[in-house]
């Protein structure tokens, strides 16, 4: 018999499959509760995670993704009603 936890979704450990039970039903291991962690603006781990992800890096920003201005958006769109 296997246990009801007190937060209902769980994912396991090990295979990382999701149940209602703290036991696994595809491979009988441990499960957790699945829920994402709770965010706090005084975030002691931010910077962290920012080295991890490289945005403190200069070049971060030139890999995101930008947007045409907003006068070849206009331009085009005139160009399309044509």
């Amino acid at each position: 018999m296997s246990i009801m936890a007190k937060q209902r979704m769980q994912q396991c450990l090990t295979c990382g499959a999701f149940s209602l039970n703290t036991t696994c039903p595809s491979c009988g291991e441990r499960a957790q509760a699945a829920a994402p962690l709770k965010w706090s603006p005084e975030d002691n781990r931010a910077s962290l995670r920012r080295k991890m992800n490289g945005v403190e890096d200069p070049e971060w920003p030139s890999q995101l993704a930008t947007l045409p201005s907003l006068e070849s958006m206009k331009a085009d769109l005139a160009l399309e009603e044509e």
